[in-house]
């Protein structure tokens, strides 16, 4: 049975323009997740619907974007993620701005929340 996943596509690994995820099942529907891009990383808590890595799931997913004088934001919050039966996965969420930098775009310094999302594909393995 597998029970790891790795993601890769855009704005994956921690809302990298290009990143890459890393999943492990600790039970059968709980799994935990780090992952890194450039100039990002995140990580997550994930609660599958199904007992197997590849359903979908609701996810606590933790983002850093950028790092010294391209750090932008660092965020918080709930997000879903569709996994297809083969390969296809995207997620949908919002995320509570927790602290800002000096590559924040200016215009958004009063927003408290942001649209999380990414597209890519994930290949299960044991």
């Amino acid at each position: 049975m597998e029970t790891k996943a790795v993601t890769v596509g855009f704005l994956n690994g921690g809302g990298a323009l290009v990143g890459a995820d890393m999943e492990f099942l600790v039970t059968d529907r709980l799994g935990l997740q780090v992952g890194a891009g450039f100039i990002a990383f995140g990580g997550a808590i994930n609660y599958h619907f199904k007992p197997t890595i590849r359903s979908s799931f609701v996810s606590l997913q933790y983002w850093n974007q950028g790092i010294w004088n391209s750090f932008s934001q660092n965020a918080i919050g709930p997000a879903f993620v569709f996994r297809g039966k083969k390969w296809f996965t995207f997620q949908l969420g919002v995320a509570a701005i927790l602290e800002r930098g000096p590559a924040m775009p200016s215009g958004y310094e009063d927003v408290p929340v942001m649209l999380t999302y990414s597209i890519g594909a994930y290949f299960p393995y044991k």
